[in-house]
């Protein structure tokens, strides 16, 4: 499986952002695929910000799940987020990721990262 996310790198403060996730070689509705968006900030760590399953269910971080949201596009076999009201500390590289649980264990799989910069 390999990831390629998209959307616009610099917005302004209050703007929504939209990001794209294209997933090829295989599908997103595949059992057991788990598909999350992990961002970044500039000098820190990983934050994990949600995660949308191969059936549709989705889960997220409970900081930004007031203006977050993750769907996917069947059709399109993409993994979409969507942040409302962004802010200058939503600056950061936005990655997609999927984790497939299998029986001899999870592997994971990461895009290659878009970069979002909101100015103060």
């Amino acid at each position: 499986v390999q990831l390629q996310e998209w959307g616009p790198g610099l917005l302004k403060p209050s703007q929504t952002l939209s990001l794209t996730c294209a997933v090829y070689g295989g599908s997103i509705t595949t059992s057991y695929y788990y598909w999350s968006w992990i961002r970044q900030p500039p000098g820190k760590g990983l934050e994990w910000m949600g995660v949308i399953g191969y059936e549709g269910s989705t889960y997220y971080s409970p900081s930004l799940k007031s203006h977050t949201s993750i769907s996917r596009n069947n059709n399109k076999n993409t993994i979409d987020l969507q942040m409302n009201n962004l802010k200058p500390e939503d600056t950061a590289v936005y990655y997609c990721h999927a984790d497939q649980l299998l029986a001899s264990g999870p592997v994971d799989f990461w895009g290659q990262g878009t970069q979002v910069v909101v100015p103060s």
